[in-house]
């Protein structure tokens, strides 16, 4: 075998298998941080050994042998006792054993216990996508417009902390599932939307995310069938997610949401979308992500019959910035009110936002941009398309951006 069928083995298992295979030897070692680097060693050893000797029948129980043997050699050079820790023969007949009907999923299992009341709620989201989907904190730290270092030294406090204070990796009590799923949802939409926004060609395909956000999410609802917001957040993402082919040409350029090819949508996936909306809602206790959801059900129907509800939908716009303080709720609300009200109603909504909040998060600079055009203002427009192209990383929407710079002048 050679290297780049190593690789290509060791990636796979990554993408199935990393949250279920650190959930598991976190919960014996009681320590995220150690887990991680257990298992980053057991991933580098397999490229090492596998394409000399093959890739082993299971390499799932391979790496989790690996991880565990370098956790142990830790633990013995820290001179830490270890006799609480389960013999592999358990954990590996654990890993395999039918999961249970209560909790379908043992990246679920980790995602609550990152959700614990004992971890500061600033980290929890961040904790559980570096701890189940492996996103590095450069990455994490775009999505909540911070430093690199900052959300690394968080994300380090959180997992002492876990450490530190036997935060116990057992499934939380029934009772204590809905009090944490506003955590866990928030993670999951977080990585979905880093997914969609990830720049074709970078290391790990927004499809893959997106994918395992949507089908981690399917998993709530699955668990907690009678939370509205799981529900919610499932036909938010797939209403979204059933454009995704109609986003960018064949050759790549991007297309904004108006002028899409409607028959490029995935019809059935946005079927499964205002199912789960109907669903949601027949529950009637209303939030974020329902709200979310049928903005994004009114921008599909607008777009198929060419007729914008426009009081609808400002209306569900004010909704959602009342039930959320999101920074995007606020800037996609303003955008609104600008396209449906005046260029200068959206600017003003726009001026609303504290600066300190905006200073790097590129969409509200690409909408600033759009109305100050739209008002006439070329000067401030332009300042405006300037700092939007800094901040954009995706090649597709630089062009996108110039473009609409150049039908102006």
């Amino acid at each position: 075998m050679n290297e780049g069928d190593a690789q290509q083995a060791a990636e796979t298992a990554a993408r199935g298998s990393y949250g279920r295979l650190l959930s598991l030897i976190a919960r014996s070692t009681r320590d995220i941080a150690a887990a991680e680097d257990a298992l980053a060693e057991a991933f580098a050893r397999a490229l090492s050994v596998w394409p000399e000797r093959g890739v082993p029948d299971n390499p799932e129980a391979w790496l989790l042998t690996a991880a565990r043997r370098s956790a142990g050699h830790v633990r013995r050079h820290l001179g830490v006792r270890d006799a609480a820790a389960p013999a592999l023969e358990q954990v590996y007949e654990a890993m395999h054993a039918r999961p249970s009907p209560d909790f379908p999923d043992e990246r679920l299992k980790l995602m609550f216990v990152c959700a614990h009341p004992a971890i500061d709620e600033s980290v929890r989201t961040p904790l559980m996508l570096q701890t189940i989907l492996g996103l590095d904190a450069a990455r994490i730290a775009r999505a909540f417009l911070v430093e690199a270092s900052a959300m690394s030294q968080r994300l380090v406090r959180a997992k002492s902390k876990i450490r530190d204070a036997g935060v116990a990796f057992e499934v939380p009590e029934p009772g204590d599932l809905a009090e944490r799923l506003e955590d866990v949802l928030a993670a999951i939409y977080a990585a979905y939307t880093l997914g969609w926004d990830d720049v074709p060609g970078e290391a790990r395909a927004g499809d893959a995310l997106t994918g395992e956000a949507i089908f981690l999410a399917g998993l709530v609802v699955q668990l907690l069938p009678d939370e509205p917001e799981a529900k919610g957040l499932l036909a938010l993402m797939l209403a979204s997610e059933a454009r995704a082919k109609a986003r960018r040409t064949a050759d790549g350029t991007y297309v904004p949401l108006m002028a899409q090819d409607v028959q490029l949508w995935d019809g059935a996936m946005m079927a499964q979308s205002e199912a789960a909306l109907r669903a949601a809602a027949a529950l009637r206790r209303p939030g974020r992500f329902q709200t979310e959801a049928a903005i994004q059900s009114l921008h599909n129907q607008s777009v198929m019959l060419g007729d914008v509800p426009a009081r609808a939908l400002l209306h569900l716009y004010d909704v959602l910035v009342r039930q959320s303080p999101a920074i995007g709720a606020a800037v996609a609300r303003a955008v609104a009110y600008g396209e449906h009200a005046g260029a200068e109603d959206g600017l003003a909504r726009l001026d609303e936002i504290s600066p300190d909040r905006v200073a790097r998060y590129q969409p509200y600079w690409a909408a600033r941009f759009h109305l100050l055009q739209a008002a006439g203002r070329r000067k401030e427009a332009a300042s405006a398309h300037a700092k939007a192209l800094e901040l954009t990383r995706d090649p597709a929407l630089v062009a996108f951006l110039r473009s609409r710079l150049s039908k102006a002048d």
